[in-house]
């Protein structure tokens, strides 16, 4: 019986955690993984990994390495520019170990390559152009032709232009605002455990991430994010200096950490929300950005990667049965649904010319989420939970996913 045959297309955090999960799954598959970067890197500075994506990584005996890197995130505190609090997004008010984990990007990459399976080859600077799910069948910018293959994800981002094919461009549709962003030092920083961010109505956001190392040996980071309409990218000379001076009247403390400190260029990042009618067609599966993309408000885009990852494989089994894709997709949508409506709601509330909702979420929010239904569900949907379907984690109750595995790695494979 020949071997199976997986092509992954994409190298971002989805594609790499393909690899690992169908790897450790159908442990003799080969599988080939193309990218279009001729020197693949991480995109994005730093982000959240919630109890979620923890809980993946603990199941394949990695989080001991991202805890190693990373930053205890223990809350989400947002003022205004009054001063007045606004958000107050905590992991459990009660329980310390429940928390998040701050991350470079880089980091990540670095973590997920090391533990890629040995059956990996690889296939940089290969931009897949058109596919054939039925056929299982590949083609490139250079008129080749890859396949057949067994199994096809496409984990390309929330700009797939395979999904564009395959569905048409109705599924993604971008958000008129984005963000600069970039890593600064976290020395002298007076809140290593708290992502923080401060507000004017919706039109000014700009948020504090811890994000810890890239490696051991570097020093621990700060990721800064100011929020931009999409279509302003930043100036060529401009730098984490020049957000210092924006934000200066908004938020004091921010600018001057900002100005201690060498400056450092700015990167773009725009967003798109993504819906697909469905999740796979023939032997092509789509995951990722590619499949959910959502605005980054709720930090849930590395976690869902990783959840689709690790779910698609159990749900194919090791026998890469692809009469199991409904199952899969059934059961990550009814996760992503809630987020995907929680982040197209909140995102006008927090980058938008919509003065009076922004008044409105200044008064509400912070007393509504000090009641305990309120506290509890806020909880919930911070740290990745919020509809996710029992036996996700066979091994472990759902009540338990954002508590127990924040303790160490699992020695489940």
């Amino acid at each position: 019986m020949t071997a199976p045959r997986i092509a992954i297309i994409g190298l971002g955090t989805a594609g790499q955690a393909a690899a690992i999960a169908l790897g450790r799954q159908v442990p003799d598959a080969e599988i080939t993984l193309f990218e279009q970067a001729a020197e693949p890197g991480p995109a994005g500075a730093g982000f959240l990994l919630q109890p979620t994506g923890q809980a993946v990584l603990a199941r394949w005996g990695l989080l001991a390495e991202a805890q190693a890197l990373g930053a205890r995130v223990e809350c989400l505190l947002g003022h205004n520019h009054r001063g007045r609090l606004v958000m107050d997004m905590r992991y459990d008010h009660a329980d310390p170990q429940r928390q998040g984990l701050g991350l470079q990007r880089g980091a990540l990459f670095e973590l997920l390559h090391r533990h890629q399976p040995a059956t990996v080859r690889w296939e940089p600077g290969s931009t897949i152009t058109r596919l054939e799910p039925d056929a299982g069948r590949l083609h490139d910018h250079r008129g080749r032709e890859h396949g057949p293959f067994d199994l096809i994800v496409v984990a390309d981002g929330s700009r797939s232009s395979l999904r564009e094919q395959q569905f048409g461009p109705r599924p993604a549709t971008p958000y008129p605002w984005g963000a600069w962003w970039c890593l600064v030092p976290a020395e002298g920083w007076s809140t290593p455990h708290e992502l923080n961010q401060r507000y004017r109505l919706a039109r000014q956001m700009a948020g504090l991430l811890p994000v810890g190392r890239h490696r051991p040996d570097l020093p621990e980071m700060l990721c800064l994010y100011w929020s931009m309409p999409a279509d302003q990218a930043p100036p060529a000379d401009a730098s984490s200096h020049t957000v210092a001076e924006a934000l200066a009247p908004l938020w004091p403390e921010a600018a001057r950490q900002l100005r201690a400190h060498a400056p450092r260029p700015l990167a773009h990042a725009t967003y798109r929300a993504v819906n697909l009618p469905r999740w796979h067609h023939g032997r092509a599966v789509w995951i990722g950005d590619a499949a959910h993309g959502m605005s980054p408000q709720l930090g849930q885009g590395v976690n869902m990667a990783l959840l689709d990852a690790m779910v698609l494989a159990d749900a194919l089994g090791p026998r890469l049965d692809l009469q199991q894709l409904p199952r899969f997709a059934a059961q990550r949508q009814r996760h992503v649904r809630w987020y995907r409506w929680a982040s197209h709601g909140l995102t006008p509330l927090f980058q938008s010319r919509a003065d009076l909702l922004a008044r409105m979420r200044d008064l509400v929010f912070t007393p509504a989420s000090r009641t305990p239904g309120m506290r509890s569900l806020s909880r919930r949907l911070l740290s990745g939970t919020l509809g996710l379907p029992a036996g996700t984690f066979p091994a472990l109750p759902l009540q338990q996913i954002d508590s127990a595995l924040m303790r160490g790695p699992s020695t489940e494979s």
